[in-house]
């Protein structure tokens, strides 16, 4: 696991516009609409948009090596390629978390009001999914994972067991990035998707797919289904997204290392399938 400071993010110059202007403001109403992703969305799935594939590997300096070796169709195409399998193993043993996806994750405790501040925003449990089944989190964990564009977008089962159906939240589609957490309240106000995962050794975890900035689709392979750890669950096309899990009090320790990271608000990241936690083992 690598650690990446916040504050150290180096922001896209059209994104700072967006976010740290007023005319750009008033242009993100318009922007961040969801027919604005879908219709960006279309485009990237035509084969018009295949000259967009080089300069977006060469600006964020890819290793296609990793990836298997396929022609791609379009953007979107390229933009939800899979990954050679040995380039992310999966941690088998039963007591061990693993990470959904890449990203650059931050946890946080989630308090007796089921409240959990993510860069000075408050959130609500019931805010992010739209139901109060929220006591059953007291002071469990929030965790989450941010996608930035260059990272793998594709995302696994963190454990084996029962998963419930799908549960859509429509709404707009602000970035993920920090200039955008600092201004808004991005993960209740952001297209989201959830669902119930009745895992073998963490007890019920809620898992949250947030939309994103020219994120055409939030793609969950299925509803009611029983799944395997590291199997894939689904996959974000274009843009920067972010997964949320939610765990109940007393399921998981999480490593030392994120803990303190998270503490001082700097985001870890980690690999889809490597470990980042464990099994509580109550005696």
């Amino acid at each position: 696991m690598d650690n990446l400071k916040l504050k150290k993010n180096k922001e896209d110059k059209y994104i700072l516009f967006f976010y740290s202007t007023i005319i750009g403001r008033l242009l993100l109403k318009i922007l961040t609409l969801n027919i604005i992703s879908k219709i960006v969305g279309l485009f990237l799935s035509t084969r018009l948009s295949k000259f967009l594939i080089k300069r977006f590997i060469k600006k964020n300096q890819i290793n296609m090596n990793d990836y298997e070796d396929i022609k791609y169709n379009s953007f979107n195409d390229f933009f939800i390629r899979k990954i050679k399998a040995q380039k992310r193993p999966i941690n088998y043993k039963e007591n061990v978390l693993i990470s959904p996806c890449d990203s650059r994750l931050l946890v946080y405790k989630i308090n007796q009001e089921n409240i959990f501040n993510i860069k000075n925003s408050y959130y609500n449990i019931y805010d992010l999914i739209n139901n109060d089944i929220s006591k059953e989190y007291y002071n469990g964990y929030a965790l989450i994972f941010r996608l930035c564009v260059d990272d793998y977008h594709r995302y696994c089962y963190i454990d084996s067991g029962i998963k419930c159906n799908n549960n859509y939240i429509k709404g707009v589609l602000h970035t993920v990035r920090p200039v955008a957490l600092d201004k808004y309240n991005v993960y209740k106000t952001n297209s989201r998707e959830w669902t119930i995962l009745k895992t073998k050794n963490f007890d019920n975890v809620i898992q949250i797919e947030v939309g994103a900035l020219c994120v055409g689709k939030i793609v969950n392979h299925h509803q009611k289904y029983s799944f395997k750890k590291g199997e894939e669950k689904g996959y974000f096309k274009f843009g920067g997204s972010t997964i949320v899990l939610l765990f109940k009090e007393n399921t998981i320790k999480i490593d030392k290392e994120i803990l303190n990271n998270s503490l001082n608000n700097i985001e870890t990241i980690v690999k889809l399938g490597e470990k980042i936690g464990n099994k509580v083992s109550l005696r």
